[in-house]
């Protein structure tokens, strides 16, 4: 009852009910919105309501630098422990790789994807059949180490800011663990209560960082002018340590991957598309102003963020002793506080550090709601999650429990945790890169598709550098792709039996077919293979049918063909056609398992009728695994004994639920 026709497309999602009145209070809590609230959530990275005309682009650029500018808190450190006297060398690679390279990736994103989804959507539109879903699947094992980390980086630097300050308590010495997981369980139980837009939140703490950065970067360099001999000592230092300014070069481009953190926020940039505002002449189908203005947002966040990168790596270098850097110096995962409090104070140093805590906290809050927002794009739609997922609050509880556990993995240091989220930002920006040159060679550009190859060759060795020096981001990611392989296939299985139609439609001969049939009573429907057949082996199936499942003799029957489209998508909006063709009426049907398809369209038909309609089927030869196997995979399989399960889960009612006859 199959046919192969390959149209991958995208799938509608069934409505789901919420929580019961009879619920328990606490699982009606943690389920609130279970039908909606994942795919609406009124995070930073939320889609507006309808009617929301959005926001300028230069205040969504700051909903990105929570996540983006950040990273000032503790890159010019890990960039001194990387590089050494090297470091503003290497920043130089890295602002290269940052502006030819990551932003005219992400301006193509930006082009091909205007919604939000990202560079996964177009790998996902790449790969056809199970081979994209699993593609995906793996990609957001990557993208959970990305935010996640994110997430424990940001309070490990947080924390380190607390107790490096000279007005912290003596007994918060040696506790960053725990103080990273305080901040940790605010941040989950800011979002367990609700959290809301925050476009003010996040332009104010933009804004009153980079002026404080500005403020620190101005001070020190008037102390580096004011003492030119301290260039001199730079200078030197690196002239001892190698040999020939090609030499400096040369390992400048062999250290720059443990700087590629530096890099993050892109994909935060293009997931915020949805809130720019654009031209009040943009639709749905080219959101013209929204993708322009979405491209000044990530070309001046570049241009912004390789300023201060450059800056502060020539200041911190030059200003800082080496040994300050390393495990339990002074400038150890806080190089610009450490400059704020030595050459501005320690009050205004305090300022400093309370401005950092906060934005790399927010950071962390913009972190988790990519990920609430990310995850159910993709898991429900593919069948691959519980019904729960849908809901924010259980999912918020997921990704605490896992940032806890990297936090205590890690024990809340900065530097250790620097390889896994270099990792997961480059294995995105890889992505995103391919994806680019495929979408431009696709369109005939020859020219810019060897450019973007070119940067995914360069991402692809960063990202190979990075993986082989500090293996444990690909260690971290390994888990969560494991984790989520085996939980979506065991829900995909799990959830196999289900209706899986979001909605069921007849042209106008197939409703002319059914109305005509219906005049004689319940409708009877032969089940049929959908490739073509002659008058003879037509009038041959109606009379086996007719003769082994005692079809009331002279009452018409229509047949029922299913084509399987895409046997790994889930849901889908069911359109059936009526012809007339080898004397017989059929009813033809494209879905992605036959199954699920003739269940949901018989339903659709007593609904329609007001009768109880009749299948009738032929017992299919071959081991029952076999074919069990054959309708996860492929969709066809045993049909009859399917088809009866999932109308029997479908319909409770056994006087209401259509009736299915195997000869």
């Amino acid at each position: 009852m199959s046919g192969t026709q390959v149209d991958s497309k995208d799938t509608a999602e069934p409505d789901e009910p919420g929580p019961s009145a009879a619920t328990p209070r606490w699982r009606a809590w943690l389920l609130e919105g279970l039908s909606e609230q994942t795919a609406r959530h009124p995070g930073p990275h939320a889609t507006p309501d309808e009617g929301h005309a959005g926001h300028r682009w230069w205040r969504v650029m700051c909903l990105t630098g929570v996540d983006y500018f950040s990273t000032l808190g503790y890159q010019p450190g890990i960039a001194a422990l990387a590089a050494g006297l090297l470091s503003p060398l290497a920043t130089l690679v890295l602002i290269a790789l940052t502006l030819l390279g990551a932003l005219p990736v992400y301006r193509r994103v930006a082009h091909e994807s205007p919604h939000g989804e990202g560079s996964i959507a177009m790998l996902e539109r790449l790969l056809p059949w199970w081979a994209g879903k699993i593609f995906v699947l793996v990609l957001l094992g990557f993208a959970a180490t990305d935010f996640l980390i994110t997430i424990t980086l940001s309070g490990a630097d947080a924390a380190a800011h607390v107790v490096e300050n000279p007005f912290a308590p003596h007994w918060l010495h040696g506790a960053n663990t725990w103080i990273t997981l305080v901040l940790i369980t605010a941040l989950g139980a800011v979002f367990l209560k609700g959290f809301r837009e925050a476009m003010g939140i996040a332009v104010t703490l933009v804004a009153t960082y980079l002026t404080l950065n500005v403020a620190v970067l101005a001070v020190s360099a008037w102390e580096v002018l004011s003492h030119p001999v301290k260039i001199g000592d730079w200078t030197d230092a690196m002239t001892t340590e190698h040999s020939s300014p090609l030499a400096m070069a040369a390992v400048a481009l062999l250290v720059f991957p443990k700087l590629a953190l530096g890099m993050s926020g892109f994909e935060t940039g293009v997931a915020v598309m949805p809130q720019v505002e654009g031209d009040p002449t943009d639709t749905y189908e080219k959101p013209t102003g929204r993708i322009r203005d979405t491209r000044k947002l990530l070309t001046t966040a570049a241009v912004i963020m390789s300023c201060f990168l450059l800056l502060s790596s020539l200041a911190t270098t030059i200003l800082i002793p080496q040994d300050e850097f390393r495990s339990g110096g002074g400038a150890n995962g806080r190089a610009l506080a450490y400059l704020a409090h030595q050459h501005l104070g320690e009050a205004f140093g305090t300022v400093y550090d309370v401005a950092t805590i906060a934005i790399l906290w927010f950071a962390g809050a913009s972190a988790l709601a990519g990920l609430l927002n990310l995850v159910p794009r993709y898991l429900p739609r593919y069948g691959m999650a519980p019904e729960w997922t849908r809901a924010v609050r259980p999912l918020v509880l997921v990704f605490m429990a896992a940032a806890v556990f990297i936090t205590l993995w890690f024990n809340a240091n900065v530097d250790d945790q620097s390889g896994a989220y270099a990792t997961g930002v480059l294995v995105l920006m890889l992505s995103a890169s391919f994806a680019s040159a495929v979408a431009v060679h696709q369109r005939g550009h020859r020219g810019a598709a060897t450019g973007f190859g070119a940067i995914t060759a360069v991402f692809a060795y960063t990202l190979v550098t990075n993986v082989i020096e500090r293996p444990d981001g690909i260690k971290i990611a390994a888990i969560f792709i494991l984790a989520i392989l085996i939980t979506s296939f065991a829900s995909r299985v799990r959830r196999a039996f289900e209706l899986r139609a979001a909605a069921v439609a007849f042209d106008e001969t197939a409703s002319r077919f059914i109305d005509e049939a219906a005049a004689s009573g319940p409708l009877r429907l032969i089940a049929n293979e959908p490739q073509e057949h002659s008058t003879r082996e037509y009038r041959a199936k109606e009379y086996s049918q007719r003769e082994q499942t005692h079809i009331p003799d002279g009452r018409p029957v229509l047949f029922l063909e299913v084509f399987v489209t895409d046997s790994s998508d889930f849901t889908a909006d069911l359109a059936v056609h009526g012809d007339e063709r080898h004397g017989v009426r059929r009813l033809r049907v494209e879905g992605a398992t036959v199954p699920n398809t003739i269940a949901a369209v018989l339903m659709r038909l007593r609904d329609r009728t007001g009768e109880v309609p009749h299948a009738y089927f032929n017992w299919t030869e071959g081991n029952p695994f076999s074919q069990l196997l054959r309708f996860l995979v492929f969709g066809d399989g045993e049909v009859a004994p399917v088809t009866r399960e999932v109308l029997r889960r479908a319909e409770p009612d056994p006087q209401r639920r259509p009736r299915v006859h195997v000869g």
